[in-house]
């Protein structure tokens, strides 16, 4: 029976939709297989892996599989995306590893993208319209000699980027980012984290699929993929989620899917004043629910990256799972709460805790500058011995001979050594 925005929610309790959460991600029961298969299973669910260049233990697109899989290969990942081109870089959510497969979902952006009428969407605009030749000149070298480093192309820029950050006066870059948005050219590789340019089509595998997705195909087709790698959402959750900031008329898509008996709606019964609003749940998803509320539920204990898909969304992190979370590596020394690259600490279906962990490569050591845990959480040596096997297996996974905890709880000083 088809239902609609008028349909009794389905109650479900704040506990199953965390773990409906982290069963979506990946992040409970049985790992993947750590190979290409896993690998591809694993992105399938999750629908992108930021990349970021920090590079403190270990690259966060890395990390993630990790937290998934546990230690793999990583030359696995990198060969699906730059020799089988089974994944490409784009932007998600934020710069992202992408499905070739999900590329009639990203390709309807390269062709609509423009920019609206801010005052920096003007000055972008400006800046194009005056370095056209710049542009030309780019596809051109990317055609005969790619691919290339930004720096292996000449700058004929006619007006300088001007920028108060890093990229003031970074041209070439810059142009490559606006390009990269329009599909005209695309990361072909990595070399030590620097960008290898190419054009669009040599960056992208011969079996790509060919559908031109019109505007409400597209956000149908999205607002799926971002609905059932949460779980349950709000309308507010998916908008930040995959294909972050374009869902142009998503209620209205969500209505359509809510009509068709797609999506169904939910309420969560724990409190539901504190959590308002319409909450979804994919049809597809309603039978592991129930198997998540008749008690087939098999914890694991992992560290998460800091750009880890599960706590992308900060409000929707704290909103369900209680833990309060921002990134400081550009927070000042001084004033960090809990350290430069801090991992969230998943156990079961709570996030306990967080540590601060860095590689020293030189000597393979891998120092954990502290390790804290939220208020509200019982310090168990239990808890103290999952928290050491996360260690050691990420330990394992990043190569490192040694490791060093600093500053732990003193209920945990004999275990954590």
């Amino acid at each position: 029976m088809a239902a609609s925005l008028s349909a009794q929610a389905r109650p479900v309790s704040l506990r199953t939709v965390r773990r409906l959460a982290l069963a979506r991600q990946r992040l409970c029961g049985p790992p993947p297989s750590p190979d290409a298969s896993g690998i591809m299973e694993t992105v399938r669910d999750l629908g992108c892996l930021q990349i970021d260049p920090t590079n403190v233990v270990a690259r966060t697109q890395y990390l993630v599989l990790f937290s998934r899989l546990g230690p793999f290969q990583t030359v696995e990942l990198d060969r699906l995306a730059y020799v089988e081109r089974r994944l490409f870089e784009y932007w998600a959510h934020q710069a992202s590893l992408v499905l070739s497969e999900d590329y009639p979902i990203h390709s309807w952006y390269m062709r609509t993208a423009g920019f609206g009428k801010s005052l920096w969407d003007q000055s972008v605009e400006r800046w194009l319209t005056a370095n056209k030749e710049l542009r030309l000149h780019i596809l051109s070298e990317l055609g005969a000699r790619g691919p290339l480093l930004a720096r292996e192309i000449e700058d004929r820029t006619q007006l300088t980027w001007d920028s108060t950050g890093w990229s003031a006066g970074r041209n070439v870059s810059r142009m490559l980012d606006f390009l990269s948005v329009k599909g005209e050219a695309l990361v072909s590789r990595r070399t030590g984290g620097r960008k290898l340019w190419d054009l669009g089509e040599r960056c992208l595998p011969e079996d790509l699929p060919s559908e031109l997705l019109g505007e409400g195909e597209m956000v149908r087709a999205a607002a799926q993929k971002a609905l059932r790698a949460l779980g349950v959402a709000r309308e507010s959750h998916i908008r930040q989620h995959f294909t972050r900031g374009r869902y142009p008329n998503l209620r209205a898509a969500l209505a359509g899917l809510a009509s068709e008996g797609t999506i169904l709606p939910v309420e969560l019964t724990d409190d539901p004043s504190s959590r308002p609003g319409q909450w979804w749940l994919h049809s597809e998803d309603l039978d592991l629910l129930e198997r998540l509320e008749g008690g087939q539920w098999e914890p694991r204990a992992t560290l998460l990256s800091p750009f880890d898909n599960l706590i992308c969304d900060r409000a929707r992190t704290e909103l369900l799972f209680g833990f309060h979370f921002r990134i400081e590596i550009y927070v000042p020394k001084a004033k960090r709460l809990y350290g430069y690259f801090s991992m969230p600490i998943l156990i079961g279906e709570r996030l306990i805790g967080r540590l601060d962990p860095v590689l020293d490569r030189k000597t393979g050591r891998l120092t954990i500058n502290s390790v804290h845990v939220e208020r509200d959480v019982r310090v168990t040596k239990t808890g103290g011995r999952a928290v050491a096997r996360a260690v050691e297996q990420l330990a394992s996974f990043i190569g490192a001979r040694a490791i060093e905890y600093r500053n732990v709880p003193v209920q945990w000083k004999g275990i954590l050594a």
